[in-house]
């Protein structure tokens, strides 16, 4: 009797203990916060290569799959054998052929677009200078925009600007950031371990299987690998659909560019197609920046052209192409999409705005499924009160 008191008695206590061990960690951490700070610095200046390493492979991966069960459907058993390294290779040769192709073609476009733009601020400045006196000669009240100012801050803004003068800044700046030869090694490194990491794919996830069956109870283990699974299933649609998307509205747009004139119109549709990416906001911006350059460098006329033609483009592509290509997978509503990028771009910059979708997905469909388990649990598979309101609303649909 005296036994069981002194155990219920220490189970009483354990919470208090758990509580005090939590205050002194916690002040022990915030009073050496700068050391564990340099700390996390220093691991994540380890770890940093194989992280890319694994994005890279991840996205890799993709078209990895793909061909890797085209190439188990062969009838030549070498090639069934080896199917994921070669499948490795094949996708490394369409990654430098594209790079290739990239760097002979559209990157030169690029630069040339990017060399046209500075060399034509003085027209851009004075298409602005037309602008605002055009808005100043309406006497709309209450706007008097102040040419003396406008012209100050553009000088600003434009003075001693050239691609050279560009061009040396950044480099100065990423030299002194990171080192030139810092970056080369660290992007090799990361290049080298995602090959690795594809072609051990299958490997290192039954040895992540096993490792969570050793430590975890079934329920865990079954839970995880469910909604894993659904994270990356989220994950790869995401990226194949956008990208996907992004190729056709990039393409759509530097057509349409192209046909109104604009000289920048291959960089405007490159832009284009990869802030696609960032839903909702990404098109908005990128939209937002084609029409300022069309109407800054063609006039006013061929700025409203392509605010029309660019909005019906991206009407088209929100309510067409895109649910065709989603299929329904992320029922999220605008509000909890804009949120979500908003939060991960705060937490995780661009990195986590492109992930943020998939993630809130997932965590959606869980948050559902505990309200489902609690509903099941107060009110029974018959009471719930969404059935509720689901049978009345069929009743009075019959009465009326």
């Amino acid at each position: 009797m005296n036994g069981r008191w002194k155990s219920e008695k220490l189970k009483s206590l354990l919470p208090y203990f758990l509580l005090a061990l939590a205050i002194i960690v916690t002040y022990r951490a915030v009073s050496e916060l700068e050391f564990f700070t340099g700390v996390i610095r220093r691991i994540w200046g380890i770890i940093t290569p194989f992280f890319y390493g694994f994005l890279l492979a991840y996205v890799a991966n993709i078209p990895c799959n793909s061909i890797q069960k085209l190439l188990m459907k062969s009838g030549n058993g070498f090639i069934r054998r080896r199917n994921r390294a070669l499948s490795v290779v094949i996708v490394l040769i369409l990654f430098a052929l594209v790079f290739a192709l990239a760097l002979n073609f559209i990157i030169p476009a690029v630069v040339n677009s990017v060399e046209l733009f500075w060399l034509s601020i003085p027209l851009i400045q004075a298409n602005i200078m037309a602008a605002i006196e055009h808005i100043n000669s309406l006497d709309l009240p209450g706007v008097n925009i102040n040419m003396d100012t406008v012209m100050a801050t553009l000088g600003e803004m434009f003075q001693g600007f050239s691609l050279e003068s560009l061009f040396e800044n950044l480099t100065a700046t990423m030299n002194a950031l990171m080192g030139v030869g810092g970056a080369l090694f660290t992007g090799l490194l990361a290049f080298i371990s995602s090959i690795y990491i594809l072609v051990e794919k299958d490997k290192f996830k039954a040895f992540a299987h096993r490792v969570l069956r050793a430590f975890a109870s079934h329920d865990v283990y079954s839970a995880v690998v469910e909604y894993m699974d659904k994270l990356n299933q989220n994950c790869r649609q995401y990226i194949r659909t956008q990208t996907i998307d992004g190729l056709i509205l990039g393409t759509l747009a530097t057509i349409l560019l192209f046909i109104l004139g604009s000289p920048f119109f291959l960089v405007l549709g490159v832009m284009l197609g990869i802030v696609n990416y960032v839903p909702y906001f990404g098109s908005i911006v990128g939209t937002l920046v084609a029409v300022l350059v069309v109407a800054f460098t063609q006039g006013i006329t061929a700025g409203v052209i392509a605010t029309i033609t660019l909005f019906v483009v991206q009407q088209i592509d929100a309510n067409i192409i895109q649910p065709k290509l989603m299929s329904g997978s992320f029922s999220l509503s605008p509000l909890l999409v804009i949120i979500s990028i908003t939060v991960g771009g705060a937490w995780a910059g661009i990195l986590g705005m492109l992930v943020a979708i998939p993630i809130v997905a997932v965590l959606k469909d869980m948050f559902e499924k505990i309200i489902e388990y609690y509903e099941r649990k107060r009110f029974g598979d018959t009471q719930r009160p969404d059935k509720e309101d689901k049978s009345t609303n069929k009743e009075n649909e019959e009465a009326l």
